[in-house]
């Protein structure tokens, strides 16, 4: 721009002139000081346009003075005289324009932020000896948790889940999970289908403070009932759940409303121990309190009356026990169900009497560093079939299991983790037709691979002893099975 150039000639001149000062007196002193003058005349200027509330950009306009010819100063001019101080030639004055606040950058619609996840599990089971097939009226091996232990079994999908889950706005969330992996029956003659559909979860939390302490979650969601039932499948080590801890709420799901609060110092430790990648129980709150149907899951409600559900845990870290223990921490817990449920019959449609369905369980797990320890155990009531009055009735229930596992975080294999658990349940199976009996004994040792992250390999062995879920089976059949399953995370 033409001042830019006036001013660069200006500096040049003075420039010259102080490298020439001590042979050259062509010029005067007052020669001198009337550039020097200009000079600073100019550079007033620019600072007036600069602070100009008008236009964003300064430009002057065509000079007509002379440029002045370099010139040398006289003796008695005193060397330490500066030369003024010069912009760079391509500088832009701008109008100064900012903000008295910063502008905000808009938020994003809920729905970029959207998170899609889930997970797929492939499962062989293989029964090497005992009871694969029986006669009529006689119990084979069986399990309520997995139809993909029977005679003439092979591969089978056991979950397929998609979850989409995202924020509505900085305190309120949505969680929706469906399951493609989910069979009926009596589709064709009695024959069993596999891959349909089945909600599985559906539920807006809404945050109470802004620190995300207190929640309240409405819709299909687990029932506080049991570590392990709240722990996600595809995080728990055993292929499936325990039938006594699980008996409580098959399939762990129901509509209603919980509430949960969880202190600050508990989400520090079950942060650290998710950084660390341990199996947790799925951060549902160190307390919590619900109100739900009681049918369970996808069931239509019978009776007035809701299940009520009260839930606590708490993670000890048990550092200051000695170097030994440095990083371990144990979690202890228990929780209360008080429910009337009314189980499906044989004879088509639901009973028409509700009957008692009340719990206490307790947990404690210690998380493998690397050798761990996890049990639960219930106690309570709930319907069952009861063979000699022909009927269902109201008894007495109690079951759970013992586990113990390690973790290898390295090795040439990758991660690995082995396990032994033993489990027990006696009482009946209130999801199935009249509330069958069961009667459980179960050994498993398994080992759980994950070669590369995304994959996981369970390779198990299982004793069992059972008392097939259908009260017009008797006696209880027993064997020994081969089971593994490969499940991919996305």
């Amino acid at each position: 721009m033409v001042m830019q150039r006036r001013i660069i000639t200006l500096a040049v001149g003075s420039g010259v002139f102080l490298a020439s000062a001590g042979g050259a007196s062509a010029q005067t002193v007052q020669d001198l000081q009337r550039q020097i003058d200009e000079l600073k005349a100019t550079i007033a200027e620019l600072k007036a346009a600069q602070a100009s509330p008008t236009g964003p950009v300064i430009q002057t306009a065509q000079s007509s003075a002379p440029t002045a010819a370099p010139v040398a100063a006289p003796s008695s001019l005193a060397p330490a005289q500066a030369a003024p101080t010069m912009l760079p030639p391509s500088a832009t004055i701008m109008q100064a324009s900012t903000p008295s606040q910063p502008v905000p950058a808009p938020k994003k619609p809920w729905y970029e932020t959207i998170n899609v996840r889930g997970y797929t599990q492939l499962r062989f089971n293989e029964i090497v000896s005992g009871d694969r097939r029986a006669p009529d009226g006689v119990s084979r091996l069986r399990s309520v948790h997995d139809g993909g232990i029977g005679d003439d079994t092979n591969f089978t999908f056991r979950r397929i889940r998609l979850v989409l889950e995202g924020d509505l706005s900085d305190r309120v969330s949505f969680y929706l999970q469906p399951d493609f992996a989910t069979s009926v029956s009596n589709q064709s003659g009695g024959e069993r289908r596999e891959a349909f559909v089945q909600l599985r979860d559906a539920y807006v939390d809404t945050f109470l403070d802004a620190d995300k302490r207190f929640s309240l979650r409405f819709g299909q969601s687990k029932v506080p009932y049991g570590w392990e039932n709240m722990q996600s499948s595809s995080n728990r080590l055993t292929l499936d759940r325990s039938d006594g801890i699980n008996s409580a709420v098959p399939s762990e799901r129901d509509i209603g409303v919980i509430g949960f609060y969880t202190p600050r110092h508990v989400d520090r430790i079950w942060s650290r121990l998710q950084e660390d990648g341990q199996k947790l129980f799925g951060k549902y709150g160190a307390f919590g309190i619900g109100v739900f149907n009681g049918q369970g899951i996808n069931r239509t409600e019978t009776n007035d009356g809701v299940m009520t559900v009260l839930a606590a845990t708490w993670p000890f870290e048990l550092d200051g026990l000695g170097q030994r223990w440095t990083g371990q921490v144990l979690e202890i817990g228990g929780a209360l169900l008080r429910n009337r449920v009314q189980p499906e019959i044989r004879d088509g449609g639901t009973s028409d009497r509700a009957f008692a369905d009340d719990r206490v369980g307790v947990h404690a797990i210690l998380y493998p560093r690397p050798l761990g320890f996890q049990a639960e155990w219930n106690w309570g009531r709930g319907p069952e079939y009861d063979v000699v009055q022909q009927a269902i009735t109201t008894r007495a229930l109690n079951g759970g299991y013992v586990q113990a596992m390690g973790r290898v975080k390295r090795s040439l294999v990758g991660p690995f983790m082995p396990y032994a658990r033993w489990q027990y349940y006696r009482g009946g199976w209130k999801a199935l037709t009249n509330a069958p009996r069961l009667e459980t004994d179960e050994l498993e040792l398994g080992i759980e691979f994950q070669p590369v992250p995304p994959l996981e390999l369970t390779i198990a062995y299982s004793h069992m002893k059972r008392l097939e879920a259908d009260e017009r089976r008797t006696g209880r059949a027993e064997g020994d099975l081969i089971r593994t399953q490969l499940q991919w995370n996305y």
